[in-house]
C-alpha cells in the first residue's frame, strides 16, 4: 500500500509518463527558490505541515538531536538502506543489518554506499546540535556520502562544474558554477529561516535535488539533509521507509520538469507518517524521557569515551567530571549499565568507532 495520490498528483503523473519526445526539455528555474518567502509562502500545505509537526514532535524542551539519538541504531539501518535502495543498491535490509553489525570492511560499491550513508547520518547527529544548518555542513554530508565513490576526490563537497545527466527526464541542469554556488547558498539560508521544521525538511529535500549542486549523489544528500531541521527541532526523523523507486522518480521529475510538488507532497506525507509511527514505537518512552539521562547525556558520553579510548578506570572517569555528590551514585550505576551493553553495532551514539569499540571489548572491557 502506497501514498494516497490526490487528483493533482494523478494529473501530474499522467503528464510525466508521456514519452520523452512528447515532453519539452527544460532547464533550472531559479524563480522556484527566489519567489519562495519563508513563513509567507509554502511548499507543503500549511495545515499538513502543522499536523505533521504535532504528530512527530518530541515533548519537552530537550537538546537538539535528542530524538534522533534515541532511535539512532534503527535510523542508521533504515535511512541508509532506504536511501541506497532508491539508488539501485542490491543489498537487502537484512544484508545491511549484518554489514553494520559485523563491522566488516566494504568489498563492493554497494557496501561502500551503505557504509557512507551510515557515516553521514552519524556525522549529522553529532554536528547538527553544535553547528545547526549551514552550507559547510551540507557539503560535508556530500563528501561523506560519496567517499570512495567519485573518481575525482576534489569533487567531494565541491560545487560541480559539469552538466549532470538525468536519465529519463527532460530536465537539463546546466547552470554555471557561479549560479550554482549562489543558489545553493540561497536554499540553505531560506531553509534556516523556515519556522516549521517539516516545511524546512521538505524545502531542503526538493530544492537540493532540483538544483543538483554536486557532480553526483545529489538525491542522497537531499534525503540525509532533510533530517537536519527535524533534528534541530526534535522531530521524528525521516527515513523514506517503503518508498517505491518509480513513485520517487516521478515525484522528483515533477519538480525537475514542472516545478510541481504535488506528487512529492503526497509521497513525503505518507513516508513521514510511516517513519514517525515506527520510531515512536521503538523509542517506547518518548513521552517521558528520563530527566537524569538527559541532564547528564554529554557527561555520560565523555565518561564512556574515556573508559573505551583511554582505558581509564570508571571511577577515575567519573571523578574527572566533578559531578554533584548527590548525583554520583546514580551516574555510576548508569555508566556501568551502558558499558555492559556497549557493542560495535551501537557505539555511534557515543561517537565511538566500531573498530576501537571492538578492540576494547576483545580486551575484556577494561576499566569497567
Amino acid at each position: 500500500m502506497g501514498p494516497r495520490w490526490r487528483a493533482e498528483s494523478l494529473q501530474l503523473r499522467q503528464q510525466l509518463t508521456r514519452p520523452l519526445a512528447a515532453r519539452t526539455p527544460v532547464t533550472y528555474r531559479r524563480q522556484f527558490v527566489d519567489d519562495y518567502k519563508p513563513n509567507e509562502t509554502f511548499l507543503l500545505p500549511p495545515e499538513l505541515a502543522e499536523e505533521l509537526v504535532a504528530l512527530g514532535r518530541l515533548p519537552g524542551q530537550l537538546p537538539a538531536g535528542t530524538y534522533a539519538r534515541k532511535v539512532l541504531e534503527q535510523l542508521l539501518i533504515d535511512l541508509s538502506w532506504s536511501s541506497s535502495h532508491l539508488e539501485g543498491n542490491r543489498y537487502t535490509l537484512l544484508d545491511t543489518e549484518e554489514l553494520f553489525k559485523s563491522g566488516a570492511a566494504a568489498t563492493d560499491s554497494d557496501a561502500v554506499m551503505l557504509l557512507n550513508h551510515k557515516a553521514a547520518i552519524e556525522f549529522i547527529v553529532d554536528a547538527v546540535p553544535i553547528q545547526g544548518l549551514n552550507t559547510s555542513l551540507v557539503r560535508n554530508v556530500h563528501a561523506v556520502l560519496m567517499h570512495d565513490l567519485l573518481v575525482d576526490v576534489a569533487s567531494l563537497g565541491a560545487i560541480r562544474t559539469k552538466v549532470v545527466n538525468l536519465s529519463g527526464s527532460t530536465y537539463i541542469p546546466n547552470q554555471v558554477p557561479a549560479v550554482l554556488e549562489e543558489m545553493f547558498e540561497r536554499i540553505i539560508v531560506k531553509a534556516q529561516h523556515i519556522k516549521n521544521p517539516l516545511e524546512a525538511a521538505f524545502f531542503l529535500w526538493v530544492n537540493l535535488a532540483y538544483l543538483q549542486p554536486f557532480e553526483d549523489g545529489n538525491k542522497r544528500v537531499s534525503r540525509v539533509a532533510a533530517n537536519i531541521p527535524l533534528m534541530l527541532y526534535n522531530q521524528a526523523p525521516l527515513s523514506f521507509l517503503d518508498v517505491d523507486r518509480d513513485d520517487y522518480a516521478l515525484a522528483m521529475m515533477g519538480v525537475y520538469e514542472a516545478c510541481d510538488v504535488s506528487m512529492a507532497v503526497d509521497l513525503f506525507d505518507w513516508t513521514y507518517r510511516r517513519s514517525q509511527a515506527k520510531y515512536k514505537a521503538i523509542s517506547g518512552s518518548l513521552d517521558s524521557p528520563d530527566p537524569f539521562r538527559v541532564k547528564y547525556r554529554e557527561a555520560l558520553s565523555e565518561a564512556v569515551g574515556s573508559v573505551v579510548r583511554r582505558r581509564q578506570p570508571m571511577a577515575d572517569a567519573i571523578a574527572a567530571l566533578e559531578l554533584p555528590a548527590e548525583d554520583t551514585p546514580r551516574f555510576q550505576q548508569l555508566l556501568a549499565q551502558e558499558l555492559n551493553v556497549l557493542a560495535d553495532f551501537n557505539c555511534a551514539r557515543y561517537r565511538l568507532g566500531m573498530k576501537e569499540t571492538r578492540a576494547w571489548i576483545d580486551e575484556g572491557r577494561p576499566g569497567r
